[in-house]
């Protein structure tokens, strides 16, 4: 009696009684209806009405309980907005920002993403021009009033950060270190530059110590331009750690400029790109990668001359370098006189011979596509046979940038010389590829396809501009 007596005193419990009721004639009628293939359509409306009921017993429930109280907010939170979910960690961002490719993601996790040394877009696949991260504040502002709207806390993202700020042990230490390098014996300078590797790559406070002063990173140097000039022998443990510590440095935004105007930096990043161990290679690459993402710093790069040792490492094709190389000489071509130099270098067959391999062919047509604003680089592709191979990717490939930059470079191919319109009409006949993707492509894509299209119905010979 006692218990029937405050079940119907309390419409809260009466309504967790009704609902477990509801729940329960709910979860046998539906098991009848999965388990018996010719189960009636009563039993299908009682299953209707019993979901029915709950639902309006639920928003009852949540509508008297907002009239009790406007102080409790037991509305059900409306879903977060697919655009404040990073494509990384699948959660709602605390610190959006944007890369160079226009995608907006979590702070951390595209930092994890590009340490790891990926240098494309995750969800584009575009190669990136640069690796700076921009704080993206109209989704940050547009996600702050969506969680106050819903109640929602989101700490400050500034506390997550690692701090950069630099005890005055940490700065003794550092100096100690660099004094090593250029009084001590080899041995302890091996040591020296080995402990600075590791301290650069954990600890974002050295690599900016670097920056303070312009004579700091010449100490880094002097190790390896010494022990070379003395014995005539190159320590290739010596070299990987210097060049992996200037990758280190070249990370942090504030040293790129510094790093790259160091006289003696660009010669041993080309140094090691000949001639050092595959790792040593890599990181050289990769260093180069970053440095350019300062334009001052691209013209710079390719005055030095390092773009035939990047091209000559990607001819050598070994996987642990490739992407970084590629990486590099892509971030290099986006000023036009870096593609003049690349095209005298051999870039185009070394490319289109890759491509044509099936190595790296995401990235290699994206710098393909680039170098095709060059009239030599399209003459060349012309001479080397790149229309089948473009052709073959237009029909099979699955990937749009990939369609994308391949009619690119067709159009202008055959802009360039009508002749190569043979192939393509004949691929038109027998498979209607230029017409799918003038209905199925990006928008370029579909621009380029239409061009394609118009001549092949013409057959004019519009003169090639680059």
């Amino acid at each position: 009696m006692a218990k029937t007596e405050v079940l119907s005193s309390d419409p809260t419990l009466r309504a967790r009684v009704r609902a477990a009721e509801l729940k329960k004639e709910l979860q046998r009628l539906v098991k009848t209806i999965v388990d018996d293939e010719d189960c009636s359509v009563q039993t299908i409306n009682q299953a209707k009405h019993a979901l029915c009921a709950l639902r309006e017993l639920k928003f009852n429930t949540r509508s008297s309980a907002t009239t009790m109280t406007s102080s409790l907010k037991l509305h059900e939170p409306l879903p977060c907005p697919q655009k404040f979910i990073c494509p990384l960690s699948k959660k709602l961002m605390r610190d959006p920002v944007v890369l160079s490719s226009g995608q907006t993601y979590e702070r951390p996790f595209i930092e994890k993403w590009l340490k790891a040394g990926n240098r494309t877009c995750p969800q584009t696949q575009q190669v990136l021009s640069h690796t700076v991260l921009t704080p993206n504040h109209l989704v940050s502002e547009m996600i702050s009033q969506w969680c106050k709207s819903q109640g929602i806390e989101l700490p400050d993202p500034v506390q997550n950060r690692i701090q950069e700020g630099v005890t005055e042990a940490e700065r003794r230490h550092f100096f100690s270190l660099l004094d090593k390098l250029s009084a001590a014996a080899l041995p302890q300078q091996k040591e020296a530059v080995k402990e600075l590797r590791l301290l650069t790559k954990n600890m974002p406070s050295f690599r900016s110590l670097f920056g303070e002063s312009v004579d700091t990173i010449p100490q880094l140097l002097t190790p390896l331009s010494g022990t070379k000039s003395r014995s005539g022998v190159l320590h290739t443990d010596l070299q990987e750690d210097v060049i992996t510590t200037l990758l280190n440095l070249s990370i942090h935004d504030s040293n790129k400029k510094l790093v790259a105007e160091t006289p003696k930096v660009i010669p041993l990043l080309m140094e090691a790109l000949r001639f050092g161990t595959i790792e040593t290679k890599s990181n050289a690459a990769a260093a180069i990668f970053t440095l350019s993402a300062l334009d001052s710093n691209k013209t710079l790069i390719g005055k030095s001359g390092a773009l035939k040792p990047l091209i000559d490492l990607l001819d050598e094709g070994h996987p642990l370098a490739m992407k970084d190389v590629a990486s590099a000489i892509f971030n290099l071509c986006i000023i036009h006189e870096n593609k003049a130099r690349a095209v005298r270098d051999g870039a185009v067959s070394v490319i289109l011979k890759k491509i044509m391999d099936g190595v790296l062919v995401n990235e290699l047509l994206a710098i393909l596509a680039m170098l095709s604003t060059h009239q030599r680089a399209v003459e060349e592709m012309g001479e080397l046979g790149a229309v089948p191979c473009l052709i073959r990717i237009v029909r099979e490939s699955t990937c749009e940038r990939n369609k994308e930059n391949c009619i690119a470079i067709l159009h202008t191919v055959c802009l360039n010389d009508r002749t190569k319109l043979k192939a393509l009409r004949e691929e038109e006949n027998i498979h209607g590829t230029i017409s799918k993707l003038v209905l199925d492509g990006t928008s370029r894509a579909k621009r380029k396809a239409s061009g394609i299209l118009d001549r092949l119905r013409k057959g004019v010979n519009i003169p090639h501009t680059a």
